[in-house]
């Protein structure tokens, strides 16, 4: 057999050493298509009915009834009540049991803003007001035209500006602001610099008798 290699093939003998082998890739038509997962559908399927059918808490938590003692409330102490009402001004409970209504009441609001205290509000936007967001909801909130037509029949345009002036009206007071403040008052008191309503703490009546 001749060694001989003619022009043609000896070129593409060097093409071929220079790419080198030519690998290929092969799909089989028997295998089905992979669909791409949806992020909104999860592989695992939540089951909704039995994810609500266990409460994680409730309401019972916040106030608990009178008849269970609850756990871990903040006892407050009949000398923190008597500083409490001579503090509001407000009168002392004139027996025992109404001085434990009201240690009772006041237990149970502390624990309910301990509660309240408790709960996880990081990353949360503090609410800055509730109102009606739905489209009958604006339209009530929303201030048009119609509704400023008096306020701006009131004005008149004055000056080289032009800009609006209110005209004066004379406002009817009586029986606003023409009552006794310090009417109800049991003990009051005047000075230069006007009248004064006067509460008397109920220490020292403590500690004269």
């Amino acid at each position: 057999m001749s060694s001989f290699i003619c022009r043609s093939c000896r070129a593409s003998q060097q093409t071929l050493r220079r790419y080198g082998p030519q690998s290929t890739l092969t799909y089989s038509s028997l295998a089905p298509p992979k669909k791409p997962q949806d992020p909104r559908y999860p592989k695992d399927q939540i089951d909704v009915e039995a994810l609500l059918s266990k409460p994680t808490w409730s309401v019972k938590n916040l106030i608990p009834s009178n008849e269970v003692n609850h756990i871990g409330a903040l006892r407050v102490k009949p000398e923190q009540l008597h500083h409490l009402l001579r503090l509001s001004a407000l009168p002392m409970p004139k027996s025992p049991q109404e001085e434990k209504d009201m240690l009772r009441t006041l237990d149970l609001q502390l624990h309910f803003v301990r509660k309240m205290q408790n709960v996880d509000t990081e990353g949360v936007e503090p609410l800055q007001s509730i109102r009606d967001e739905t489209t009958k909801g604006r339209e009530e909130a929303t201030i048009g035209l119609e509704e400023l037509r008096d306020a701006l029949g009131k004005e008149d345009i004055k000056g080289r500006s032009r800009r609006p002036r209110r005209r004066r009206e004379v406002i009817d007071t009586e029986g606003v602001e023409d009552w006794d403040v310090l009417g109800t008052a049991s003990e009051k008191i005047e000075t230069p610099g006007g009248k004064y309503f006067v509460v008397r703490s109920g220490k020292a009546k403590e500690e004269s008798e």
